[in-house]
């Protein structure tokens, strides 16, 4: 498989990510949303991270809505509040009809899948995924020993079980090629233990053509970075609403609100 090449099957109509803060399953979830109603998929991306308010993939609706992927939020200022509010649409979203992909962003760690438990009848009932995001580069996820630690805790909250390990090693613009291959590394211990397989290495563009990279047996999936904050946003693009107030952390200095 070519980095090019969208690392989602036939079956794959329901499809859960989960993962620890700082795994970089928003990227992922926002890049295969795209990419896959790039192949002619219908696909449907429904935000469940409660919990976490930086970084959500609703904050790149209006781009996934350009690309023709319909985003599942509260409606109005509800989007944007920090609430556990779970729409009507998502139980629809249980069960695609062929050619449809489900696609769920849940909340980091085992408190963000909680929401995932009154979603279990119907996830079993269609057959689901659920894709954890690794990033050995984070404090709890260093090694194989954290990651399935991690898996245990998301599994026993959720109530589902991990079906598959998405690699997505990085160190934002640090990332190089060995701390891709150090996570492949890691994640290939995981999956072994875990006896669950790698379903692709998420490699950021121009990154993922290095020889190295494509010389892993595993997918590599080439992804671009669409979850910027406010102020590293191209000249002109819009993605919150005016004067929404922008969680710390993501402010251009101690107290600011986005604005065009």
């Amino acid at each position: 498989m070519t980095a090019e090449t969208l690392p989602l099957r036939p079956d794959d109509r329901l499809v859960m990510v989960v993962g620890n803060y700082g795994s970089g399953k928003t990227e992922v979830s926002v890049n295969l949303a795209i990419r896959a109603a790039a192949s002619g998929r219908h696909v449907r991306i429904a935000d469940l991270d409660l919990v976490n308010p930086y970084f959500r993939c609703r904050e790149a609706r209006r781009l996934m809505e350009a690309n023709g992927v319909r985003v599942v939020v509260p409606p109005g200022a509800q989007a944007w509040a920090d609430l556990p509010i779970v729409v009507p649409e998502v139980l629809a979203m249980l069960s695609p009809p062929a050619g449809t992909l489900s696609l769920f962003d849940v909340g980091g760690d085992d408190v963000g899948a909680r929401v995932l438990g009154s979603l279990r009848d119907g996830a079993i009932a269609t057959g689901y995924g659920l894709w954890q995001v690794i990033n050995p580069e984070r404090p709890f996820t260093r090694d194989p020993d954290g990651c399935l630690a991690m898996r245990e805790a998301i599994e026993r909250s959720s109530r589902l079980s991990v079906t598959g390990i998405v690699v997505n090693a990085h160190l934002m613009e640090e990332t190089t090629a060995d701390t891709v291959l150090r996570g492949v590394d890691v994640a290939r211990e995981v999956a072994r233990r875990g006896r669950v397989p790698i379903r692709f290495v998420a490699v950021m563009e121009g990154l993922a053509d290095d020889p190295r990279i494509r010389a892993v047996a595993e997918p590599v999936f080439s992804m671009k970075r669409h979850m910027l904050p406010p102020w590293l946003l191209p000249a002109g693009e819009e993605r919150l609403p005016a004067g929404r107030p922008v969680p710390l952390g993501r402010r251009n200095g101690a107290h600011g609100t986005y604005r065009d």
